[in-house]
């Protein structure tokens, strides 16, 4: 017997995320909310969607078993608390929330309560990061010794979605310290050592585009910072240098990238290439190239923007497609690979218990640093010890991410 999910927010990224959902053989039945109610209902009928909600609120107070968030960044947080505790699972687009005390009362909801948290970061099934985990864990890099993750997304991509959910008042929250949106670059390589950040030291570049949107007043942050670049000492003695960029004259194959180097090898990526390196030779290794043709993945490979773009990928040859449900086959997926990994994650630890790879106290490690960084560049760069919240329990086992 399945179970029945509910997603809040019908705005440009969820519709996928709905059909997956719709389709995968452990959900038996899927609704839609959004504070605007003739998104949802629009939404519910292109979908072929079972009921309609107007509010978050009331989707909570419903019978179903679960919640997907995809709202605004910063709501993200108390939407996830209110509905735990409605009893609901949670899946929840990152961040996790925009405040450690948020954080804090989300692990422990989900500790006391034993309901399923996930959050759901598309880097965790990057190429990239798929094909460094593996050899991680395999003992190719040695010991870790410097790791890079990096988003370089110019806001001119995102004007669209910003004025698409946010309305008139969408300057307010396009504002948002990149720090506070750092998930893609820390869990590439987090995910991969599994290690997290102990402190950190950021700088910050002061805006000055003609938008104003990075201005004191401008935004619900008083945020100034348009680019932010962090360094981090890491748990298991490395360093992790974290750059997340919104002005930023960069085009190539993904926004977000990894390189991670070891004791024994070196993986680095650049804008359309990956490189594997020691001290004997270094090889080109092509993860990107079967992105939109492999698998089940299908998409417009000439999407007319770059969100379109993100939504429009198949598969990497490192991903283990074989565990997918049958039901995905020949479906949308998104950004290099992720999205049906990521709604499969989440079904199938609702559905047996096990927590989902990219559990609440892992989105925990990928959020806070960048937390702390912004603080950081807000005193001038001043190293600062970022907080940690612990590992799962220890009875509480984790379901196998790539195959």
């Amino acid at each position: 017997m399945g179970f029945t999910i509910g997603v809040s927010g019908a705005g440009r990224f969820s519709p996928g995320f709905i059909a997956l959902f719709k389709a995968h053989p452990l959900i038996d039945d899927v609704c839609v909310a959004d504070i605007r109610r003739d998104r949802a209902d629009r939404a519910a009928a292109e979908h072929g969607l079972s009921r309609a909600f107007g509010s978050h609120e009331e989707l909570c107070k419903s019978d179903v078993d679960a919640v997907a968030v995809f709202s605004q960044r910063h709501l993200h947080g108390p939407m996830t608390i209110e509905a735990l505790d409605a009893g609901k699972h949670v899946y929840c687009a990152v961040p996790i929330s925009q405040s450690i005390e948020e954080i804090q009362a989300i692990v422990e909801r989900v500790e006391n309560s034993r309901l399923i948290y996930m959050t759901g970061e598309t880097s965790y099934y990057y190429p990239s990061t798929v094909y460094c985990r593996k050899r991680f864990a395999a003992g190719d890099f040695g010991e870790f010794v410097y790791g890079e993750g990096q988003y370089l997304h110019d806001m001119v991509d995102f004007y669209n979605s910003f004025q698409y959910s946010g309305g008139s008042d969408w300057p307010q929250v396009a504002g948002i310290p990149p720090m506070y949106y750092p998930t893609h670059s820390t869990s590439m390589v987090l995910s991969v050592t599994g290690a997290h950040a102990t402190h950190v030291s950021c700088l910050g570049q002061i805006d000055n585009h003609d938008d104003g949107i990075f201005r004191t007043g401008a935004n619900l942050w008083d945020n100034v910072f348009s680019n932010q670049s962090a360094l981090m000492r890491t748990s298991d003695g490395g360093a992790l240098r974290v750059n997340e960029f919104r002005r930023i004259g960069w085009h190539g194959l993904a926004s977000v990238q990894l390189s991670l180097f070891g004791t024994k090898s070196c993986f680095e990526e650049q804008a359309n290439s990956q490189v594997w390196s020691n001290l004997e030779n270094h090889d080109v290794v092509d993860l990107t190239e079967t992105l939109r043709v492999h698998g089940r993945g299908s998409g417009p490979e000439d999407a007319a923007d770059a969100f379109s773009r993100d939504l429009a990928a198949g598969f990497s040859s490192v991903h283990a497609t074989e565990r997918l449900p049958a039901e995905f086959e020949g479906m949308p997926n998104g950004h290099l690979g992720s999205h049906q990994f990521l709604v499969d994650d989440f079904v199938r630890s609702v559905d047996t218990g096990l927590l989902p790879p990219n559990h609440v106290w892992n989105a925990a490690r990928y959020c806070i640093p960048g937390l702390v960084a912004h603080e950081s560049a807000n005193r001038g760069g001043v190293q600062m010890e970022i907080p940690d919240l612990g590992d799962p329990p220890a009875d509480w086992e984790v379901l196998t991410p790539d195959g």
